[in-house]
């Protein structure tokens, strides 16, 4: 029996990398006086590498930023860049799409009373906002954002500090994960970990995971193809709760 079910946000609650952060980032670029920054796809999926978006600026400007302006003071600079960024993230919020199934996942949860929480590399802002605005009709019992944190993933730190809020053994909380380092982070704290790869991650290695899927699967939309399972559960293009709580 699970005690408790934790979401990563960014590409497992909400479709956000591709047409969100990366746009969000590019546009925050171009407004600070680097028009001559603009992450392409493959670019941003390297630097998603890196846990964390103040980590994923300072990143690339040490190792691939070629222009004649780098930053003068480059901890105001990933400061100020990451709040601008996040402004124009917030707004975009509301336009991104929902992963399949997500929604419909965590009502059956609820249903039977199983806590949930939110650990992301996000920060604070943007993770309240999915929770109050996107998701209003589910209570997430902790909400941990990347800057509440002092080792963002791959480090355990942010399940750790999960657990002990929720007062909760490892291996009755479920991690829905969607990259490797998310689930490394997830597995070293000693949770079942289901991962949802998406466009993004479909070539990670997520091999540690307990549970692999295409998505968690909709009855009129986009259906759950199961690549690795630690134990048979019942999916008829549908990931339910209930194979989970048995």
């Amino acid at each position: 029996m699970m005690q408790a079910v934790l979401f990563d946000l960014d590409g497992v609650i909400i479709d956000t990398e591709r047409n969100g952060h990366r746009v969000a980032f590019n546009e925050a670029f171009y407004k600070s006086g680097y028009p001559d920054v603009a992450w392409d796809e493959e670019l941003y999926h390297k630097l998603l590498q890196v846990g964390g978006g103040k980590e994923r600026i300072k990143y690339y400007f040490d190792r691939f930023y070629q222009g004649n302006n780098p930053p003068q003071d480059m901890d105001k600079f990933v400061m100020d860049m990451h709040k601008l960024k996040t402004s124009i993230f917030v707004k975009m919020l509301p336009s991104l799409p929902l992963r399949p199934g997500v929604h419909r996942f965590m009502h059956e949860w609820k249903n039977m009373g199983i806590r949930m929480g939110i650990c992301t590399t996000s920060n604070e802002r943007v993770a309240k906002t999915v929770a109050e605005v996107i998701l209003p009709d589910i209570h997430f019992s902790v909400i941990i954002a990347g800057d509440m944190v002092k080792h963002k993933k791959p480090d355990p730190e942010i399940y750790n500090m999960a657990l002990s809020m929720l007062g909760a053994t490892a291996k009755q909380v479920l991690v829905i994960e969607d990259t490797h380092i998310g689930v490394q982070a997830a597995k070293s704290a000693g949770c079942t970990v289901l991962a949802t790869y998406n466009a993004y991650t479909e070539n990670e290695d997520l091999s540690s995971a307990d549970f692999i899927v295409s998505c968690l699967g909709e009855s009129n939309g986009e259906r759950a193809v199961i690549k690795q399972a630690a134990f048979p559960i019942d999916v008829d293009g549908i990931v339910r709760a209930s194979s989970f709580n048995k």
